[in-house]
Formats: C-alpha cells, structure tokens, sequence
C-alpha cells in the first residue's frame, strides 16, 4: 500500500515538472535558500508571528521534495541566524522547538526518500531539545546517498569565518601551517560547508535583496534569484521557475 502511494505520488509531481526545465541538462548542484517573510504573512492575516513560521514549515517540505525530484544534491535553508537571538524570546523559542516538530512528523518520509539531514552553524546556546532532534536526525540519516538537506541553524557567515581562521591562526602557531600555504582551499576546508560545493543557485524570498549575513564566502559566484512572494506563499513552481531562469544564465566566474 505505502509502495503504490509513493508510486502515485511521484508520477503526480514529475507531471507538475514545467516543460521548459531541462531536467537533462544544467540542475544546480546545490541551492541554497533564505526564507524569508513568514513574521509579514502572518501580520497581514492579524495572525501570531508564530503562525507565519508554522506555515513557513509546510513550504519547507514542499520545496525539498521539488528539489530532490529533479535532482537537486544539496540544498540549505537558512533556518535561524546569530542575530535572529534578538528577536521576542517567545518566537524564540518557538523557532527552537521546530525542528524537533518538523522532523518528528517528517523524518520518516525523508529516510524513505534517501534524504541526509545535516547542521550547519554554531552549537552554542542552542537549547538541548533542539539539539537533540537534530542529533538524532542526523545519525539516522547519515548513511543515505541521496539529497543532503542542510539547516543553517545559528549560523552567521561572519561567525563562521572568523571560527575558521581562530583555527587557522592556531595552527600557524603551533608550527602545524606554514603561513604561506593559506589560500581559499586551506580555509574553505575549515568552514562549516567543508565537504560541501558552493551554492550554484541562491533564492531569497519576500521582496528583500540582501544576504544578510549568509554564506558570505560561499556565495562568491552563486547566481541569486530574488522573488516577492512571501515564505509561507512560495510553492512548487516558483521554484521551477527560479530553476529555469538559472538555466538560462551564463555563468563566467570572472572569465570574458
């Protein structure tokens, strides 16, 4: 029963695929996503900012399973930054208890999809329950070959840089690195995306046309893709379409 509802649902989703996207062809490796405007969805609706991060969370599942259907490898949502500590401490904390909600209802569909669920972002000062769902997702899925979904949780892009090069500096010290063997491979190899390509493609939402300090050194030659439709309000095929446009493009990387 579950095989043929998987069946159905897949032969569902591949139909909905856009008949411009060239599945054959240039897919991003890895994309990277920054969700935002779900606290404005909610207060046009006169509903809690808390309502708007809920419905933010079934666009999450949505567009992961867009992704891997056309074979996407890596996608990172930008889950909770260092500078998001400042908002109300009631979201706060409502944002921390997310993702054990989000994969206590998602977890199992996303091991049977093959999916590797990862952290990417600082530890510190993350409450215990949060890092324990994440604990768990992350060694239950840690073997599988498909779609690596990333959570940047925590995670500034200044921070992280400045991590990696308190490391860096560390081992020049005790003798370990010559000083002129640091290049961008030396400290790209101590970034939280160590193992992990550059974004190809990034998508921010709500009309907003900033990083906000998101993989500042990843993102050095990543195609960006700007929309005004809010988090909760994003679907399927606005990110076909953010796909397809990356298609169209020509990427250079500084060459003429």
């Amino acid at each position: 029963m579950l095989e043929h509802l998987a069946r159905k649902w897949s032969r569902k989703e591949k139909q909905s695929v856009p008949a411009e996207l060239d599945r054959s062809g240039k897919i991003p490796q890895h994309v990277a996503v920054i969700m935002d405007g779900n606290g404005r969805w909610a207060n046009m609706r006169n509903l809690p900012r808390v309502a708007g991060h809920r419905a933010g969370m079934k666009t999450v599942k949505e567009v992961v399973k867009a992704a891997d259907e056309i074979g996407v490898r890596y996608m990172t949502m930008y889950a909770f930054s260092t500078e998001n500590w400042k908002r109300p401490r009631d979201e706060v904390d409502f944002l921390m208890k997310l993702p054990q909600e989000f994969l206590s209802t998602e977890l199992d569909e996303l091991v049977e999809r093959n999916v590797r669920i990862r952290m990417l972002g600082s530890k510190e000062k993350l409450p215990a329950h949060t890092l324990k769902a994440l604990h768990e997702a992350e060694e239950r899925t840690y073997e599988n070959q498909g779609l690596q979904l990333c959570f940047a949780l925590n995670y500034g892009g200044r921070d992280e840089i400045v991590k990696a090069f308190s490391v860096l500096a560390s081992k020049v010290k005790a003798g370990e690195l010559d000083p002129e063997a640091l290049d961008e491979e030396a400290v790209s190899r101590y970034l939280y995306t160590s193992d992990i390509p550059d974004p190809d493609l990034l998508i921010r939402t709500s009309g907003e046309i900033r990083l906000s300090n998101f993989m500042l050194w990843q993102l050095a030659y990543t195609e960006l893709w700007f929309t005004d439709v809010l988090w909760p309000d994003f679907t399927r095929e606005h990110f076909y379409q953010a796909i397809v446009e990356y298609q169209g493009r020509a990427r250079r990387y500084g060459a003429v």
